[in-house]
């Protein structure tokens, strides 16, 4: 081997060429692929910029007249906060350090992340209209990115992907119900738009929460059991495994809410969702640092065979635990889809609805707009003459019974707790009178309480009427933990 000393004169100028290129590497600012031309930033916030380069580089960040100056820190991570801006664009975005990157074409408008599920992840090309909806996906201020399906223990920092304007080409194969939700914003409030779709069907709740937060809390002992010793497996269902390696790259990215289309896979242990879902969601809040941002869910279709007379149902009770977060966690929302549903199919290809629903809630509480956005929901309940009278609240413009003038989907119980159907009618307005032959003395009432329920009660807004029960009786997932 020879030495140094005896290297020939162009050896030693090929070998500091080789030694200049690896350390211009190493300097080398970088972005995660959240930053790419094309990008949008959230109005109105201060939106965090971040990136890598080498220990104590100086880095700037500038945009729209603004100049942020930072340093790496030991780690070589750094980041910036640049100050809120208003709806518009195209703008540069360029970072500086060693070396320089120009980011074009970003605009500044609404930001929204659309997760959950299979019925997230369903791309517009296969929904209702599928072709027609893809062929007027022309929206250049639209702006979509997708993360790709990595599950993982190990906590990732950047993933493969970038910012793409909506055309039909791009669009088709993007989130149906993320794409509507956007389109319905885009043209509602003439601001840029950015979908960031980072849904993986079959996913259950509990891979998209940080292991420690779970492990924090005794109730999940027997979930995060179940996984011991299964660590490797890179899968949809282990806790955390979505969470490391599609959500986490996403944290800290400027946004004003979430959509999300879940709970299927939970439905099983409907009782522990109660909890879990909203510690998926408070988590979230508390690790993104934005405070607690706006998160509207979808409620479970109606799914299955339906039947003929009352029954316990696991999707019923995920229904309930899904409502029950209302009550739960501040600026969340439900879109109750019990009448857009498909039996024989656990996808249903109607998703403009459901983004139809989900636009309301943010179009009425992020956006101040004055639409209807919330379901019918019951209040409470009184019993008169052998009868139950419901009075339901949030309504607008009163009850109806959607297609026949019969009120159906009610079940009543005496204190043997058999549920039997029952007849209804509307009365006052926001009350529906309860009643069942053979049911002399009714103590609670249920409503829609089935994986499939034949129900039409509607407000003349045209939103259903939430699924609910009055009784507390143990259903039949209390008990299922893993």
């Amino acid at each position: 081997m020879k030495s140094a000393a005896s290297r020939t004169p162009i050896a030693l100028a090929g070998l500091a060429v080789l030694l200049a290129i690896d350390s211009s590497a190493r300097a080398d600012v970088k972005v995660p692929n959240l930053f790419t031309s094309h990008m949008v930033l959230q109005r109105d916030m201060k939106d965090k910029v971040w990136g890598w380069a080498d220990k104590g580089e100086e880095v700037t960040v500038s945009i729209n007249g603004q100049t942020k100056t930072t340093k790496a820190g030991d780690d070589g991570k750094w980041s910036v906060m640049l100050d809120p801006m208003p709806a518009g664009g195209p703008h540069t975005l360029t970072i500086k350090g060693k070396n320089e990157i120009k980011l074009d074409d970003v605009l500044v408008g609404e930001v929204w992340i659309c997760s959950g599920q299979s019925n997230m992840q369903w791309d517009l090309g296969g929904g209702n209209d599928g072709d027609l909806e893809s062929l007027s996906a022309k929206y250049p201020k639209i702006r979509l990115i997708s993360v790709p399906q990595v599950g993982t223990q190990e906590p990732k920092d950047n993933f493969n992907g970038k910012w793409e304007l909506c055309t039909p080409q791009t669009a088709r194969q993007f989130s149906a119900v993320g794409y509507l939700f956007g389109r319905q914003l885009h043209q509602t409030l003439d601001v840029p738009i950015g979908l960031i779709d980072n849904s993986w069907g079959g996913s259950s709740c509990e891979t998209w929460i940080k292991k420690d937060v779970l492990a924090a809390d005794p109730k999940y002992k027997d979930l995060l059991d179940k996984w011991k010793g299964h660590e490797k497996e890179g899968d949809n269902q282990q806790p955390a495994n979505i969470y490391n390696g599609v959500l986490k790259p996403t944290i800290g990215y400027g946004i004003r809410g979430a959509v999300w289309y879940q709970g299927e896979t939970n439905a099983g242990r409907a009782y522990q969702y109660r909890d879990l879902f909203p510690l998926m969601i408070k988590s979230w809040r508390d690790e993104w640092g934005i405070g607690d941002f706006s998160f509207y869910y979808v409620q479970l279709a109606d799914f299955l065979g339906e039947k003929a007379e009352p029954s316990e149902s696991s999707w019923a009770e995920l229904r309930e635990a899904q409502t029950m977060t209302m009550s739960k966690l501040p600026k969340v929302g439900e879109a109750v889809i019990i009448d857009i549903g498909e039996g024989r199919d656990i996808h249903p290809r109607n998703k403009q609805d459901v983004a139809k629903r989900l636009a309301r809630w943010a179009l009425a509480k992020d956006y101040g707009i004055d639409v209807p956005h919330r379901s019918p929901a019951y209040k409470s309940m009184e019993t008169k003459d052998g009868k139950v009278i419901v009075t339901l609240e949030h309504l607008k413009g009163g009850l109806y019974a959607f297609d026949v003038p019969e009120v159906r989907g009610f079940a009543i119980a005496g204190a043997d707790k058999k549920f039997v159907k029952a007849n209804a009618k509307i009365v006052d307005g926001n009350k529906v009178e309860v009643w069942a032959d053979g049911v002399k003395s009714p103590v609670a009432v249920r409503y829609a309480w089935a994986d499939n329920p034949v129900c039409n009660l509607y407000d003349r807004s045209g939103l259903p009427v939430t699924p609910f029960r009055t009784d507390d009786w143990p259903g039949v997932t209390i008990n299922n933990t893993k």
